[in-house]
């Protein structure tokens, strides 16, 4: 049975390229939203490329742990850094080209060779399933570099 999940967002947004807005998603969270300095906006506030960016690496972290879940890996902590690159071609074209991924997993205490083997698998597999990373492949190259810490 497919069934539709819907995710709403509502943007409010005044002025041009120095202008500033805000969105609020559909369960109440708010940011504030402004054309970063590098595009000639004045900055100040998150905006779609930090926002992309975000999406991919909280998309990522979140589908590495249910996949963890799953596999029983007890690892004790994720961080996920997520450098976004944009090229420029020249001034009116943009292009949003990679987000590497950096994952530093750590594992319980007592972790064996094969729970290291498991989460190396485990930090490139969560890119396949991530819902996020899927929507944008094909136009965005996502590299994974994972660093594996034992606890």
């Amino acid at each position: 049975m497919a069934d539709i999940h819907e995710y709403s967002a509502k943007v409010v947004w005044a002025g041009a390229r120095d202008g500033s807005g805000n969105f609020k998603t559909g369960n109440g969270s708010a940011q504030d939203l402004r054309v970063p300095t590098e595009f000639g906006g004045p900055g100040g506030a998150t905006n779609p490329e930090e926002l992309l960016t975000a999406a991919v690496a909280s998309c990522y972290s979140i589908t590495f742990g249910i996949m963890a879940g799953m596999r029983k890996l007890a690892y004790t902590d994720l961080q996920t850094e997520a450098i976004g690159q944009v090229h420029q071609p020249n001034a009116a074209t943009f292009n949003f080209q990679k987000v590497i991924l950096r994952p530093t997993i750590t594992l319980a205490a007592g972790s064996t060779d094969a729970d290291v083997a498991l989460a190396e698998d485990l930090a490139h597999k969560a890119d396949a399933y991530c819902i996020i990373t899927n929507a944008v492949r094909g136009k965005v190259e996502i590299a994974v570099e994972p660093t594996i810490n034992r606890g």
